[in-house]
Protein backbone atom coordinates (compact mmCIF):
# COMPACT_ATOMS: atom_id res chain seq x y z
CA UNK A 1 0.00 0.00 0.00
CA UNK A 2 1.60 3.69 -1.06
CA UNK A 3 -0.17 6.70 -0.38
CA UNK A 4 1.49 10.18 -1.37
CA UNK A 5 0.42 13.53 -1.37
CA UNK A 6 0.71 14.87 -6.14
CA UNK A 7 -0.86 18.08 -5.81
CA UNK A 8 -3.61 19.35 -3.46
CA UNK A 9 -5.66 22.67 -4.52
CA UNK A 10 -8.38 23.33 -2.67
CA UNK A 11 -8.80 27.26 -3.32
CA UNK A 12 -6.29 29.61 -4.66
CA UNK A 13 -4.99 30.63 -1.22
CA UNK A 14 -3.85 27.27 -0.59
CA UNK A 15 -0.29 27.07 -1.57
CA UNK A 16 1.43 23.66 -1.00
CA UNK A 17 4.46 22.05 -2.76
CA UNK A 18 4.70 18.77 -4.11
CA UNK A 19 6.14 16.88 -1.37
CA UNK A 20 8.81 14.59 -3.02
CA UNK A 21 11.14 15.46 -0.04
CA UNK A 22 9.40 15.93 3.13
CA UNK A 23 9.37 19.22 5.28
CA UNK A 24 10.20 16.55 8.33
CA UNK A 25 13.21 14.97 7.39
CA UNK A 26 13.74 13.18 10.82
CA UNK A 27 11.50 9.67 11.71
CA UNK A 28 9.06 9.88 14.12
CA UNK A 29 10.56 8.94 17.21
CA UNK A 30 8.98 5.71 19.39
CA UNK A 31 6.59 6.26 21.34
CA UNK A 32 4.75 4.87 24.17
CA UNK A 33 2.67 1.80 24.39
CA UNK A 34 3.51 0.71 20.52
CA UNK A 35 6.58 -0.80 20.51
CA UNK A 36 8.02 -2.71 17.73
CA UNK A 37 10.82 -5.52 18.37
CA UNK A 38 13.82 -4.13 17.39
CA UNK A 39 15.32 -5.41 14.12
CA UNK A 40 11.75 -5.92 12.95
CA UNK A 41 10.52 -4.16 9.79
CA UNK A 42 8.60 -1.11 9.89
CA UNK A 43 6.36 0.90 7.69
CA UNK A 44 8.36 3.90 6.31
CA UNK A 45 6.16 6.85 6.60
CA UNK A 46 6.70 10.79 5.97
CA UNK A 47 4.54 13.32 7.81
CA UNK A 48 4.79 17.05 7.75
CA UNK A 49 3.32 19.64 9.26
CA UNK A 50 0.56 22.13 7.86
CA UNK A 51 -0.11 25.48 10.28
CA UNK A 52 -2.75 27.86 10.80
CA UNK A 53 -0.63 30.64 9.51
CA UNK A 54 -0.75 28.94 6.03
CA UNK A 55 -4.00 29.87 5.16
CA UNK A 56 -5.11 26.58 3.60
CA UNK A 57 -9.19 26.79 2.79
CA UNK A 58 -11.10 23.90 3.54
CA UNK A 59 -14.01 23.14 1.28
CA UNK A 60 -16.02 20.61 2.48
CA UNK A 61 -17.44 18.45 5.63
CA UNK A 62 -14.72 18.49 8.62
CA UNK A 63 -15.24 18.70 12.22
CA UNK A 64 -15.10 21.82 13.78
CA UNK A 65 -12.11 21.19 16.08
CA UNK A 66 -9.88 21.18 13.23
CA UNK A 67 -10.63 24.27 11.61
CA UNK A 68 -11.15 28.35 12.62
CA UNK A 69 -14.01 29.86 10.88
CA UNK A 70 -13.59 33.06 9.92
CA UNK A 71 -16.01 35.32 8.28
CA UNK A 72 -14.79 37.53 5.27
CA UNK A 73 -15.61 40.53 2.92
CA UNK A 74 -15.68 39.29 -0.47
CA UNK A 75 -16.82 41.00 -3.90
CA UNK A 76 -19.32 40.16 -6.60
CA UNK A 77 -17.80 40.45 -10.38
CA UNK A 78 -20.48 41.14 -13.35
CA UNK A 79 -18.86 41.48 -16.53
CA UNK A 80 -19.99 44.04 -19.29
CA UNK A 81 -18.39 44.09 -22.47
CA UNK A 82 -15.91 41.74 -21.54
CA UNK A 83 -14.59 43.55 -18.80
CA UNK A 84 -15.03 42.71 -14.70
CA UNK A 85 -16.79 45.02 -12.62
CA UNK A 86 -16.52 44.81 -8.74
CA UNK A 87 -19.64 45.74 -6.50
CA UNK A 88 -18.73 45.93 -2.67
CA UNK A 89 -21.31 46.26 0.01
CA UNK A 90 -21.76 45.70 3.44
CA UNK A 91 -23.67 42.73 3.24
CA UNK A 92 -21.34 40.92 1.21
CA UNK A 93 -19.86 38.10 3.79
CA UNK A 94 -18.31 34.82 3.84
CA UNK A 95 -17.54 32.02 5.91
CA UNK A 96 -14.37 30.08 5.35
CA UNK A 97 -12.90 27.06 7.03
CA UNK A 98 -8.85 27.44 7.57
CA UNK A 99 -7.07 24.31 8.46
CA UNK A 100 -5.56 24.77 12.66
CA UNK A 101 -1.99 23.12 12.88
CA UNK A 102 -2.46 19.57 11.60
CA UNK A 103 -0.17 16.63 10.79
CA UNK A 104 -0.15 15.40 7.00
CA UNK A 105 0.74 11.83 5.82
CA UNK A 106 2.08 12.17 2.84
CA UNK A 107 3.86 8.89 1.93
CA UNK A 108 3.41 5.46 3.43
CA UNK A 109 4.37 2.16 2.46
CA UNK A 110 5.00 -0.90 4.03
CA UNK A 111 7.29 -3.59 2.99
CA UNK A 112 4.70 -6.43 3.29
CA UNK A 113 1.34 -5.96 2.93
CA UNK A 114 -1.72 -7.30 5.76
CA UNK A 115 0.72 -7.37 7.90
CA UNK A 116 -0.32 -4.12 10.51
CA UNK A 117 2.85 -2.16 9.63
CA UNK A 118 0.69 0.24 8.04
CA UNK A 119 -1.41 0.30 10.87
CA UNK A 120 1.37 0.44 13.49
CA UNK A 121 2.71 3.76 11.78
CA UNK A 122 -0.17 5.18 11.65
CA UNK A 123 -1.36 4.81 15.62
CA UNK A 124 1.66 5.67 16.62
CA UNK A 125 1.61 9.04 14.42
CA UNK A 126 -1.78 9.12 16.44
CA UNK A 127 -0.78 9.35 19.55
CA UNK A 128 1.64 11.84 18.85
CA UNK A 129 -0.43 14.04 17.54
CA UNK A 130 -3.22 13.25 20.22
CA UNK A 131 -1.07 14.22 23.16
CA UNK A 132 0.56 17.00 21.40
CA UNK A 133 -1.65 20.05 22.46
CA UNK A 134 -0.55 22.01 19.49
CA UNK A 135 -2.24 19.36 17.02
CA UNK A 136 -4.73 17.95 19.15
CA UNK A 137 -4.96 14.86 17.53
CA UNK A 138 -5.56 16.60 14.46
CA UNK A 139 -4.27 14.75 11.37
CA UNK A 140 -5.06 14.63 7.26
CA UNK A 141 -3.75 12.78 4.24
CA UNK A 142 -4.77 13.36 0.26
CA UNK A 143 -5.54 9.47 -0.66
CA UNK A 144 -4.01 9.13 -4.32
CA UNK A 145 -2.15 6.09 -5.14
CA UNK A 146 1.06 6.94 -7.12
CA UNK A 147 0.25 5.24 -10.07
CA UNK A 148 -2.58 3.12 -11.87
CA UNK A 149 -1.23 -0.06 -11.21
CA UNK A 150 -1.48 0.29 -7.50
CA UNK A 151 -4.21 0.06 -5.34
CA UNK A 152 -5.88 3.16 -3.67
CA UNK A 153 -4.73 3.55 -0.14
CA UNK A 154 -8.36 4.95 0.43
CA UNK A 155 -9.60 1.85 2.35
CA UNK A 156 -6.83 1.44 4.38
CA UNK A 157 -7.42 4.61 5.79
CA UNK A 158 -11.00 4.24 5.65
CA UNK A 159 -11.10 1.26 8.06
CA UNK A 160 -8.64 3.04 10.55
CA UNK A 161 -11.39 6.17 10.99
CA UNK A 162 -10.24 8.27 8.72
CA UNK A 163 -13.02 10.31 6.65
CA UNK A 164 -13.32 12.15 3.48
CA UNK A 165 -14.22 15.68 3.27
CA UNK A 166 -16.19 14.72 0.65
CA UNK A 167 -19.74 12.58 1.83
CA UNK A 168 -19.65 11.09 -1.56
CA UNK A 169 -16.14 9.46 -0.96
CA UNK A 170 -17.45 8.22 2.48
CA UNK A 171 -20.26 6.72 0.67
CA UNK A 172 -18.34 5.09 -1.94
CA UNK A 173 -15.95 3.91 1.16
CA UNK A 174 -18.89 1.85 2.38
CA UNK A 175 -20.52 0.62 -0.93
CA UNK A 176 -16.67 -1.13 -1.09
CA UNK A 177 -17.18 -2.60 2.35
CA UNK A 178 -20.08 -4.23 1.39
CA UNK A 179 -19.78 -5.34 -1.73
CA UNK A 180 -16.16 -6.73 -0.82
CA UNK A 181 -14.60 -4.64 -3.75
CA UNK A 182 -11.87 -2.87 -3.78
CA UNK A 183 -11.33 0.76 -4.64
CA UNK A 184 -11.22 0.75 -8.53
CA UNK A 185 -11.26 3.31 -10.25
CA UNK A 186 -9.67 4.78 -6.92
CA UNK A 187 -11.13 7.29 -4.35
CA UNK A 188 -9.40 10.49 -4.84
CA UNK A 189 -9.46 13.36 -1.80
CA UNK A 190 -8.52 14.68 1.04
CA UNK A 191 -9.27 12.66 4.23
CA UNK A 192 -9.27 13.77 8.06
CA UNK A 193 -8.94 11.40 11.24
CA UNK A 194 -11.78 12.54 13.36
CA UNK A 195 -11.59 13.10 17.23
CA UNK A 196 -13.89 10.45 17.99
CA UNK A 197 -12.48 8.13 16.27
CA UNK A 198 -9.04 8.56 17.66
CA UNK A 199 -9.42 6.77 20.66
CA UNK A 200 -10.88 3.95 18.48
CA UNK A 201 -7.86 3.74 16.58
CA UNK A 202 -5.28 3.34 19.53
CA UNK A 203 -7.29 1.29 21.67
CA UNK A 204 -8.26 -1.07 18.64
CA UNK A 205 -6.92 -0.47 15.32
CA UNK A 206 -9.35 -0.85 12.41
CA UNK A 207 -12.49 0.73 12.80
CA UNK A 208 -14.49 0.61 9.88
Amino acid sequence: MINVVTNIDLRSKMNVEKPRQSFVGNKIPPLLGFKTTIGKEKAIIRVKQFRRKDNIAIVGEIDDNYVDIVEEDFDISEQVDNFNFFRFGPNQKKKTKYLKDSYIIDYIQAPQMRCGMGTLAIKELAEKAFFDPKFDGRIVTYSAPISSDIQSPALFFYKLGFRFIEPEGNERMKECLEKNTIDIPPQIGMMYLPKYNIKKLLRYGDII
